[in-house]
């Protein structure tokens, strides 16, 4: 038996009720998390930060709400576990292209193992542009779709593992080898939800992703990954078409938002968008006046 939370969050999925623990259902449910429950920071953008408690985030996704990696993670590694998996919790961190020869661990991602029918897997709903299926835990490279992923031991004082996106954009993620508990990540939730310095606090952010490709929204800005096609985007003009994004292409609820919250919100995204469009375009001067 699984708690009501939980049984609304496999209906979330897809899932009539919990499937046995196998190697195909841990990549069936990784893959359904992806598509179905976004990587998201609206209740940060408004100023109300959810906590990193895990049951907390069970019920916020049964509740039709997203998160980022503290999250979703966080409450996926609860499904895990209560459907029989042997899952372990790691003490991560994220780097973007710019740093990603860096091998240390600040605690800015939780990051998931899994053991299962004798082999182990790096399981991640948390990085928002990561793999569709869980990747083996042992050094190589991997293709899920037409994305292409490497995975290395992280070298240095501290066992771990580093992995690593090879798009030229591709971001690194690094973590220990040993379990991590929860009350690791306080400090640097804490700093990312509430900081003004935060990208999750200064850019509303939206991700999905599919077998071909990633959705992402940022700001008024959507655009959609594909390695085959490209990359398409349009910007959002009015608060009609933004919040229909939402819910239909990302699939987050908005039952919690009042009309006020509504406002704000896209106040908020309208204001760093002008700031965005205003920094491009003093780039582009200084681009001419350059050249």
């Amino acid at each position: 038996m699984i708690s009501a939370p939980l049984a609304g969050y496999l209906r979330r999925l897809g899932f009539a009720g919990p499937p046995r623990p196998t190697t195909e259902a841990l990549f069936a449910l990784q893959r359904a998390h992806l598509e179905r429950i976004p990587y998201e920071n609206l209740d940060i953008q408004l100023g109300r930060p959810p906590g990193i408690d895990p049951e907390l985030s069970v019920r916020r996704i049964a509740a039709g709400r997203g998160g980022y990696c503290l999250h979703l993670n966080g409450a996926f590694s609860v499904l895990l576990g209560a459907l029989g998996y042997d899952v372990t919790r790691h003490f991560g961190a994220v780097h973007l292209a710019a740093e990603r020869e860096r091998r240390d661990a600040t605690g800015d991602h939780l990051a998931l193992t899994v053991r299962v029918d004798g082999a182990e897997y790096l399981v991640d709903t948390g990085l928002g542009d990561g793999p569709h299926e869980p990747l083996p835990l042992r050094v190589g490279r991997y293709r899920r779709g037409g994305f292409a992923y490497r995975l290395e031991e992280l070298g240095g004082p501290v066992a771990g593992w580093r992995y690593v996106d090879e798009a030229e954009s591709g971001a690194v993620m690094n973590f220990h080898a040993g379990p991590a508990v929860m009350g690791e990540f306080e400090a640097e939730h804490l700093r990312m939800s509430t900081s003004p310095e935060s990208g999750f606090v200064r850019t509303l952010a939206l991700l999905r992703r599919d077998a071909s490709g990633i959705d992402t929204l940022r700001g008024r800005v959507l655009s959609r990954i594909d390695p085959v096609e490209g990359t398409t985007e349009r910007e959002l003009e009015t608060p009609e078409e933004f919040f229909r994004v939402i819910e239909g292409v990302f699939e987050r609820r908005l039952d919690d938002l009042t009309p006020a919250d509504r406002a704000a919100l896209w106040a908020r995204v309208g204001q760093a968008h002008e700031t965005w469009l205003a920094g491009k375009a003093a780039g582009r001067t200084a681009s001419r006046a350059s050249g």
